[in-house]
């Protein structure tokens, strides 16, 4: 583990708020163990350990029914610990595999019956070396055989650059933490309006309400500023959003978030039972279980 890194909280706390029955925690990791799947030589951080038992456990004690778990950069495109967490789910978790230019339709397949349904394209360059378009493409063009969708992680400021390249891809997308806007620019600057505008045009983009804990200014219990963002994009796109916890939260400088808190941010963000129906249980079954 790095000397900085910031281990995830050894004791969150009960939620106030009650998911309702089939939620789904819908991102989240899991590292190692580094002693049976080792970290990747390229990686650019060192996380401990958070392992399939450790996040079963969070998932049960939260509410949660099962979990979608998205491999995570230090990794690089070895899937095993997530493969390994899939195979011992009995169901109950899907996974984001990531994959490089070489890799070919035995291995999708077999990713695929382990409970694969997507890859992720990361663009956040302090957390990957660039990686040539052209390549993501050619990956994106394989797995939409499978019928697998795209998740794509960047930063508000990349969005623009990006959206020709979105538009390209052929699956449905996932974007992470809603393209990670700056809050205190609020919700009607035009970066985080590109965003909005994108899934309007784009029926084929998703996004995570995701990571209070990342981009909050104001910080915990509360994240309030998180709230109107999340908001909006749950009010206006009912059907293309989902939720999850971020467990075991790598990278974090500033606190080590609770989980408890972090669910009871759901109602805040989703006020009616219906939207958290969809918000928790039916958009992530249908894109992940259907």
């Amino acid at each position: 583990m790095d000397a900085n890194y910031m281990p995830f909280h050894p004791n969150p706390s009960k939620p106030k708020y009650t998911p309702p029955p089939g939620a789904v925690d819908a991102h989240c990791h899991v590292f190692g163990p580094a002693s049976v799947f080792p970290y990747a030589p390229e990686r650019k951080y060192t996380p401990c350990d958070a392992t399939k038992e450790q996040l079963f456990a969070l998932r049960d004690f939260l509410g949660f029914s099962r979990n979608v778990i998205v491999q995570a950069t230090c990794h690089g495109h070895d899937n095993r610990a997530l493969v390994d967490a899939l195979k011992a789910s009995n169901d109950l978790a899907r996974g984001i595999a990531s994959v490089g230019a070489s890799v070919e339709m035995d291995e999708l397949r077999a990713l695929h019956a382990a409970g694969v349904r997507g890859v992720r394209f990361n663009f956040v360059k302090r957390l990957v070396d660039n990686t040539p378009r052209e390549v993501f493409l050619g990956i994106a063009d394989k797995i939409a055989k499978l019928g697998w969708h795209i998740v794509v992680y960047f930063e508000a400021q990349d969005l623009e650059d990006l959206l020709p390249f979105i538009n390209q891809l052929p699956t449905e997308i996932v974007v992470d933490h809603m393209g990670r806007p700056d809050l205190a620019k609020g919700v009607d600057h035009p970066d985080f309006q590109r965003f909005v505008n994108l899934m309007a045009t784009n029926k084929k983009v998703w996004s995570k309400v995701t990571c209070p804990e990342r981009l909050s200014e104001q910080g915990p219990p509360n994240y309030d500023d998180f709230v109107p963002f999340a908001r909006a994009l749950v009010h206006q796109f009912p059907d293309r959003v989902l939720w999850g916890t971020d467990w075991p939260h790598p990278n974090m400088t500033t606190h080590v978030p609770d989980d408890g808190h972090l669910v009871d941010m759901i109602p805040r963000i989703a006020p009616g039972l219906g939207e958290q129906e969809a918000l928790l249980v039916h958009n992530p079954m249908r894109l992940y279980w259907e």
